[in-house]
C-alpha cells in the first residue's frame, strides 16, 4: 500500500461550483493530485488510498478519503473528480468516515486526529513528509524497500505549503522529510516521480535474471 495526502489551505469544505475549480481554493490543484495518484492507463492503482484535507471556508475542516481499491465511476479528468468530492461534501460529516459513494469517505478529522488515525492503524509501516529540502527521494524508497517496506505514506502541502502549525502536527509524527531534487514541483507531479519510483523498484524486484 502506499498513501497520499494533500492538505488544502484554502480548498472549500462544503459542495462548490464545478465550472470554476481554482475559484474554490484552488480546488484544481486538489482534483490533479488524485487524479495522478490514482490513475494509470486504461486503469486505477488499487493498492493506493489518497487523503484530501480541506482547511477552508465555510466549514473546516474536513477530510476525504478515496480508495482505489474500491473507487468506482471515478474518470481521470477534474470535473469528474470534482463532482464525486462535491457528493462527499453534501453529506454532513462526523468525527468517523461516512461513506459517500464506493470507496470515498468524508469526516470531520483535522490534520492532528487524520495523522494519529492513520499511524494508529498501523497499515502504513512509515510515514513522510515531502519538502525541498528534504533527502532524495531515490535515496529514501531504496532504504524503504531494502527493508521490505512498500508501505508508505506521504504528506503534501498545496501550492502554499503546510503552515508552521501544521508542520509541527506533521513532524511529531514522523522524521522522515524527503524531496524530488533539483526544481520546485508542484504536487501532482510529485506524486507522478514518487510513483513512478515505486514502480522502477517494484519491477527491479519482481525481475529474475
Amino acid at each position: 500500500m502506499r498513501g497520499f495526502l494533500i492538505v488544502g489551505n484554502n480548498a472549500v469544505s462544503d459542495p462548490f461550483n464545478l465550472n470554476d475549480l481554482p475559484g474554490n481554493g484552488r480546488m484544481d490543484i486538489l482534483c490533479r493530485f488524485v487524479a495522478q495518484s490514482l490513475f494509470i492507463s486504461h486503469g486505477i492503482r488499487r493498492d493506493v488510498e489518497v487523503y484530501l484535507l480541506l482547511l477552508g471556508n465555510p466549514d473546516r475542516p474536513k477530510a476525504i478519503k478515496i480508495s482505489g481499491r474500491y473507487v468506482k465511476g471515478m474518470n481521470p479528468d477534474e470535473r469528474s473528480i470534482g463532482g464525486l468530492i462535491n457528493k462527499a461534501l453534501s453529506i454532513t460529516s462526523t468525527d468517523k468516515w461516512v461513506k459517500s459513494t464506493p470507496g470515498i469517505f468524508v469526516s470531520g478529522k483535522d490534520l492532528s486526529r487524520l495523522l494519529t488515525e492513520i499511524s494508529d492503524e498501523k497499515i502504513y509501516n512509515t510515514m513522510a513528509y515531502l519538502r525541498e529540502d528534504g533527502a532524495d527521494i531515490r535515496y529514501f524508497l531504496k532504504k524503504e524497500m531494502d527493508k521490505m517496506n512498500n508501505n508508505i505514506f506521504f504528506i503534501l502541502g498545496d501550492h502554499l505549503g503546510l503552515k508552521d502549525d501544521e508542520e509541527r502536527v506533521v513532524l511529531d509524527k514522523t522524521y522522515n522529510i524527503v524531496a524530488i531534487p533539483t526544481v520546485s514541483l508542484q504536487a501532482d507531479q510529485c506524486v507522478v516521480i514518487v510513483n513512478y519510483e515505486f514502480d522502477l523498484l517494484d519491477a527491479a524486484k519482481n525481475t529474475s535474471y
